[in-house]
């Protein structure tokens, strides 16, 4: 039997409710420097065309209604109360560290909803939540953070389920479709080492999914290990699907609009090359995403594809993973093998 003051914990990175709210959301992102109005404008563009308005969605909007309903499915598999808490907006980590605490939870499993370790993903998650512990009233509880899960197999074959209808359809248009797995960019002194003292990271044009200072997590003692991880993902749903090397690519999206050089290559550039060869179609899946959002809904399903359209490039993108059962078993799996 659970012990009730037991929990799981969920962190993901939030998103606006309302087009409104947008330049205040900006300022949790940046931990408060702010952001030119070209910036705070374009982002308002690309939500409004993924649906979002004044009137806040039902159910809010869709990283949040996703990320919520995958901490309700996880609680049924695994009969355990889940919380779920954003470093950028609501529900914040520190309003849900608070009520874990009101409701005497004395120990937790913490796992961000970033299968690739980063220090400017899951770093500073994990630095949100020891600053939460700390600040809220109450005592504070013990908890297990479990860094990162690329690896997971149950991972991959929740991605490879998803793929395999895109691939199927992108064939059905270009027998030689190739598939291009993507991840969210970093800026490439994030992943370098040793880290060089840190200002403030330039935003993305899409979410400012990957801001953050580097002051705030500290020095680095090795590479950081996001883009080998991303890479190790996309490689194991390759192999369960029947790829060879020379069927599928990877590229990082979304990079920043300003600032130093982010990593790549680009998905653009990668689109380039394949309507080079003579490509006519491509299946894309972005493994670094567990549900729609932003760089899904606008970033690959409407600039990407009108990039690819003047080359004769269609593109399929595999389905998010979502509610996927095979993603809520994966997360099981993991959370499970930690106590092992």
């Amino acid at each position: 039997m659970t012990n009730r003051n037991t929990a799981l914990l969920l962190l993901a990175h939030g998103t606006p409710n309302r087009l409104s709210e947008m330049a205040e959301y900006l300022a949790h992102v940046t931990a408060g420097r702010p952001m030119p109005t070209h910036v705070v404008e374009e982002l308002q563009h690309r939500y409004a065309e993924i649906g979002l308005r004044e009137d806040p969605l039902p159910g809010g909007p869709p990283l949040t209604r996703w990320t919520l309903h995958q901490g309700e499915l996880l609680s049924q598999s695994l009969g355990q109360k889940v919380y779920v808490g954003m470093r950028n907006w609501h529900p914040f980590i520190t309003d849900v560290v608070a009520q874990m605490k009101s409701d005497g939870i004395t120990h937790a499993q913490v796992l961000c909803l970033a299968p690739q370790n980063s220090r400017t993903s899951t770093g500073l998650y994990r630095r949100a939540l020891e600053k939460a512990l700390l600040e809220t009233p109450g005592t504070a509880f013990t908890f297990d953070f479990i860094a990162g899960w690329a690896a997971e197999p149950l991972l991959a074959q929740a991605f490879a389920e998803k793929l395999s209808p895109a691939l199927a359809a992108a064939r059905a248009v270009d027998p030689t479709a190739p598939v291009l797995f993507t991840a969210h960019s970093v800026p490439c002194r994030t992943i370098m080492s040793p880290t060089t003292s840190g200002g403030p990271l330039m935003t993305t044009a899409s979410s400012s999914a990957w801001v953050g200072d580097l002051q705030n997590y500290g020095p680095a003692t090795a590479p950081d290990p996001y883009p080998v991880e991303c890479k190790q993902t996309a490689a194991a749903v390759a192999k369960l699907i029947g790829l060879t090397d020379s069927e599928w690519f990877f590229a990082f999206q979304s990079q920043g609009i300003a600032g130093a050089p982010w990593i790549g290559p680009t998905v653009e550039d990668t689109l380039s090359t394949l309507a080079a060869a003579g490509h006519k179609a491509v299946a894309i899946q972005p493994i670094g995403f567990l549900c729609d959002h932003v760089e899904i809904l606008y970033d690959i399903d409407i600039n990407f594809r009108d990039f690819a359209a003047p080359l004769g490039l269609t593109l399929f993108r595999a389905a998010s993973l979502n509610d996927s059962p095979t993603l809520i078993s994966a997360v099981s799996h993991v959370l499970e093998g930690a106590h092992e």
